[in-house]
């Protein structure tokens, strides 16, 4: 209350409610007003209601990396695997604008249906998942981008930019880079597993992409992992969330830890005895959210001095001011996104999306002879294979719930002509030894003019630690290579004679190289998302012509690998793996050709600190339009250090028409030439430098008309 010289009696608003000062200014003011046991109840992931201070209950645990996940219907994209298959960030960030949008229509609906706080329709989104790929037996590789810092990089700062909006003031949605940092399984480990790593395999690789999303794209939140790190858990990690994250990168949102993973602390790491302190530990740290219940503990953990209520104040203000920037503490006329509707929720323009996508992230591996694309106007097709006509095989883990799904099967039926006979016999389980018309199938493909194998992985064999039921590494995959009967299955159609062509579905690379000697068409479908079955349709048929690239290496058997607990990355990725890769990171191929010529190096001698231009000109060689994805790799000839044997530092995605020409430019950043020493401290060091430019890595380029490559001398 306040009163003027004619005695009137006027409301005050608290300070946190007053629209004219800073954010940071009212986040002060409102944790001034709360006691110690308030603050405590906001840092768990259900945060309760303050009625007295007006603050709402709300729930912070949310999902999307490839749509709004768990919260009923919504669009349901190509899984994030696949979306990194399609090299196209402008794709992503759309893709990811429609998600917040379809985010943003349900957040609203259900504050206006009076239940606010419900699970999975908040807007804080943990959301996207950037870990490495290292290793395929990853159950949630498929949940990732892919296996490069770099792709990693541009594809997350995309979509973090695609769902937090463009606003100056309000955040759309809230993005989280998770899960910081060295964590890709085994994932029935994952509570107890400390990764091993040097500091130069930090800095090189595990740590580049989760700086482009804090330090370019501001991401508001990241989320620290279940496992340690040399020995420190992530979400009690001083190097990792103080030194790095903060210190370092200047990252000024919050920090959430995995569910569950503060009760790791005590529970499975044994880094501290008691809740109390593992709760401490936490906060101390840095982190500051719970998802779980261990930071109930935080108030007797004060008590004991084991943290200061200032250090608590401090994540109080992180998590608040994440609220305020959503507009939660301000009237819905001032923020921009209140007023959408829930009409755009799988509307068309997302179904369209979501279609374009999935074409854009199918890879053709192989097409021996141009067998592809089939003709419509085959008298009889036989479609065969587990993954046919399954819907789960379209949507992956972390998914949503579409209003259409369109399976393989039903692709190939639409887009047949109308007096094409298309047969259909699942012929065998995913895994397993169960006979579903084996010898039907055989029959099928006899009476067939082309047969086309539906095959591959399922979200049962590879998912996230407790979520794969059918998964003998509970989320991990124990092989790499077609599982169950699947291969007998497709030697057993080869032998027909018939001509066969093989469509792998699946959230990681899959070892194939019977397959790869003996099937003539091969394509990389991924799990495809709710327009995966016409989308593939159309490849097959001619209707699209493919452009997607493996984001992954494809090995030929698991010999190739090593340890699956070893987090060195010597002998993992393109970047460090010496052997001969089944497909190569970066491989795909098209309908059409395309040439490269007039590199372009804007310096022949550049000195530290400087980057550099180069250029090439593309000409589709071929006979009809396609995209082609442009690829920049760069090799340090020299290095005194341990170093990737190549590393890509550039690509773009551009669409030719038949018999044209375009020259595309990239710039070579000064840091993309440094190299690491031991203590992972960046450095230049002279010497020579091989920059390529192609369709994919300087290597055998089977199938392609290969890349322009020159060099350049970096000078003291």
């Amino acid at each position: 209350m306040s009163e003027d010289h004619a005695g009137e009696v006027h409301e005050t608003i608290p300070g946190y409610l007053d629209t004219s000062l800073s954010f940071d200014q009212r986040a002060d003011d409102l944790i001034s007003h709360m006691t110690l046991e308030e603050k405590v109840s906001q840092m768990v992931h259900a945060s309760a209601a303050i009625e007295r201070l007006g603050i709402p209950v709300y729930n912070w645990w949310n999902e999307c990396i490839h749509g709004v996940a768990r919260a009923g219907t919504a669009t349901v994209f190509p899984q994030s695997i696949a979306l990194g298959a399609t090299w196209n960030t402008e794709l992503i960030f759309r893709i990811a604008s429609a998600i917040s949008t379809e985010a943003r229509a349900k957040y609203h609906e259900e504050i206006n249906n009076g239940e606010p706080g419900k699970w999975y329709y908040g807007l804080t989104f943990w959301s996207p998942d950037i870990n490495l790929v290292r290793d395929p037996r990853w159950g949630r590789a498929q949940e990732t981008y892919g296996e490069d810092p770099y792709l990693m990089g541009r594809i997350g700062v995309a979509f973090v930019k695609g769902i937090q909006g463009d606003h100056p003031k309000y955040l759309k949605a809230a993005a989280c880079a998770k899960h910081f940092a060295v964590h890709s399984g085994p994932e029935p480990l994952r509570h107890q597993f400390n990764a091993v790593i040097d500091q130069r395999d930090l800095r090189q690789t595990y740590l580049p992409h989760f700086e482009a999303l804090v330090t370019e794209a501001k991401v508001e939140a990241v989320m620290g992992a279940y496992s340690a790190v040399n020995g420190h858990p992530c979400c009690a990690h001083p190097q990792l969330l103080k030194e790095i994250l903060r210190d370092e990168w200047g990252f000024d949102g919050h920090v959430v830890s995995d569910c569950g993973a503060i009760c790791d602390i005590y529970k499975h790491h044994k880094y501290v005895k008691t809740p109390e302190e593992a709760a401490a530990a936490g906060v101390n740290a840095g982190c500051d959210l719970n998802c779980g219940r261990t930071y109930a503990h935080i108030n007797r953990a004060v008590k004991l001095g084991l943290i200061s209520e200032q250090t608590v104040d401090r994540s109080v203000k992180r998590l608040m001011m994440t609220r305020m920037r959503l507009g939660m503490f301000d009237p819905p006329e001032m923020v921009p996104y209140s007023n959408i509707s829930p009409n755009v929720i799988n509307c068309p323009e997302h179904r369209t999306l979501a279609m374009e996508a999935a074409r854009e992230s199918i890879v053709l591996l192989k097409n021996e002879g141009n067998l592809l694309p089939l003709s419509k106007d085959l008298k009889r097709v036989a479609v065969i294979g587990p993954n046919a006509n399954e819907i789960d095989v379209l949507m992956g883990n972390y998914e949503g719930t579409a209003s259409r799904t369109v399976t393989h099967l039903e692709g190939i039926r639409n887009a047949v002509n109308s007096e094409s006979e298309v047969l259909y016999v699942e012929g065998c389980e995913i895994i397993g030894q169960k006979d579903r018309g084996f010898s039907d199938a055989v029959a099928a493909a006899n009476k067939s003019d082309a047969v086309i194998m539906v095959m591959g992985l399922s979200p049962r064999i590879e998912s996230e630690e407790g979520n794969a039921p059918d998964s003998q590494g509970n989320g991990d995959r124990v092989e790499i290579s077609l599982p169950g009967r699947q291969e007998e299955l497709l030697k057993a159609i080869c032998a027909t004679g018939k001509p066969v062509v093989l469509v792998l579905l699946g959230g990681s690379s899959v070892a194939i190289p019977w397959a790869s000697e003996n099937v003539p068409a091969i394509l990389m479908t991924w799990y495809g998302g709710q327009e995966a079955g016409t989308a593939s349709a159309e490849v097959i048929f001619g209707d699209y012509n493919p452009a997607g690239r493996l984001p992954i290496t494809f090995y030929r058997s698991l010999d190739q690998l090593p340890p699956f607990e070893d987090y060195r990355m010597a002998g993992r990725t393109y970047r460090y793996f010496q052997g001969e890769p089944l497909y190569p990171f970066g491989f795909g191929l098209s309908y059409t050709t395309f040439a490269y010529e007039n590199l372009e190096i804007a310096k022949h001698e550049v000195t530290p600190g400087e980057s550099i231009k180069v250029s090439a000109t593309v000409t589709n060689t071929g006979q009809r339009e396609g995209d082609e994805v442009v690829q920049v790799y760069l090799r340090d000839v020299e290095a005194s250090v341990p170093h990737p044997i190549r590393a890509m530092i550039g690509f773009e995605r551009i669409h030719l028409d038949a018999g044209k020409s375009k020259t595309v430019s990239f710039t070579i950043a000064a840091k993309q030439m440094d190299v690491f020493d031991d203590d992972g401290k960046r450095f230049s060091e002279p010497g020579e430098f091989e920059v390529s430019v192609g369709g994919g890595q300087p290597i055998d380029t089977t199938g392609r008309e290969g890349y322009v490559a020159g060099t350049f001398e970096l000078t003291v």
